[in-house]
């Protein structure tokens, strides 16, 4: 590995100027700083940016805690982080992603303990999340993406659940349809108290009211099994439902084939559509499905600067709420009209 006295040697310089104009700890002349850089450059030098971080008292390292899915991180799910990594990177940081593991205020306790980060960026938050108490009471600088269910001064980013329910019941309702069911995340989201889950449920629940339209939402599904599954139940006691809106990828999946089973059609006999996913994952179905995207690179990059801008200063706290994009696909269409 190529040291500070390598580049001093190719350079002909002392370690101690090389150091200099790399780091910027003083001025060194601007024909001794383009050699030395050059120097770098023909010698694949990196600098050390722990020991950097030792002289200056920071890293310029952030920790992005993002709890691994359970069926692994997908095109949605990384949007995000490539989107707070390019923030981090244009103002001078680099992002570390950390899955969270069984116990997450362990592993906060163990990053931020061996002081290689400046601040942590959290995803997944659940309303009642103990890990920004952990970290306030730690003086560790941290952001969200997500909020908890009382976020007071804390910063944040979230999804606009409120504007992304109406716009969704809005576009059913404008086709046409008097009756639209949810399928939620599964039971298991609930009983964590994962905010997206909570979230959606009740602003769908309130914009299909205020829209004045027929709703079902008792029906949870986190996998294709259990989407078909659902989506039996549902037409069993709801045979009039014409319009769909579910919010995980696989459960989608188990619709579509039991749509099949009966011999119907998407969208002539059902509109269907995905909640939270990209329109990239929305493409991938036949049907390619309407989808509600989330505005997940910008939440990333929202998250990251506004823990920079922390870690920069005490200013007054951020806190921004994005909507969806409603993306119409070909699985949208009136319903079938009574014979």
């Amino acid at each position: 590995m190529t040291s500070l006295r390598d580049v001093a040697e190719r350079a002909q310089v002392a370690v101690s100027t090389v150091s200099a104009a790399l780091n910027g700890t003083r001025p060194v002349a601007a024909a001794t700083k383009r050699r030395i850089e050059q120097a770098a450059v023909d010698l694949g030098y990196r600098p050390n940016l722990l020991a950097r971080g030792l002289q200056s008292k920071r890293t310029k390292i952030l920790a992005l805690f993002y709890p691994a899915p359970r069926s692994g991180f997908g095109v949605t799910e990384m949007q995000f982080a490539t989107g707070a990594a390019e923030a981090a990177s244009e103002l001078g940081y680099h992002l570390l992603l950390s899955p969270d593991s069984a116990d997450p205020i362990e592993e906060l306790r163990h990053i931020t303990g061996l002081g290689l980060v400046d601040g942590v960026l959290l995803m997944e938050m659940r309303l009642d999340d103990e890990r920004p108490d952990f970290l306030s009471e730690a003086g560790v600088p941290f952001s969200m993406i997500g909020r908890t269910r009382d976020p007071g001064t804390i910063d944040y980013a979230d999804i606009d659940f409120a504007a992304t329910a109406r716009e969704a019941v809005a576009h059913v309702a404008g086709l046409g349809h008097r009756k639209l069911a949810f399928f939620n995340y599964s039971t298991g989201t609930y009983a964590a108290q994962y905010g997206p889950t909570i979230r959606a449920g009740e602003e769908f629940a309130a914009a299909a009211r205020e829209a004045g339209i027929a709703y079902v939402d008792d029906h949870r599904a986190g996998s294709a099994e259990e989407g078909g599954e659902a989506f039996e139940r549902l037409l069993a006691a709801h045979p009039d439902v014409t319009a769909l809106a579910v919010m995980d990828d696989h459960a989608a999946v188990g619709v579509i084939a039991a749509v099949a089973r009966r011999g119907w059609r998407i969208p002539d006999d059902l509109t269907l559509m995905l909640v939270l996913s990209s329109e990239r994952v929305a493409e991938m179905f036949h049907p390619r499905l309407t989808a509600l995207e989330p505005p997940s690179a910008e939440l990333g990059r929202l998250g990251a600067r506004m823990l920079i801008d922390r870690l920069r200063g005490d200013g007054p706290p951020q806190q921004r709420l994005v909507p969806c994009r409603l993306v119409a696909g070909d699985s949208s269409a009136p319903p079938r009209a009574e014979v």
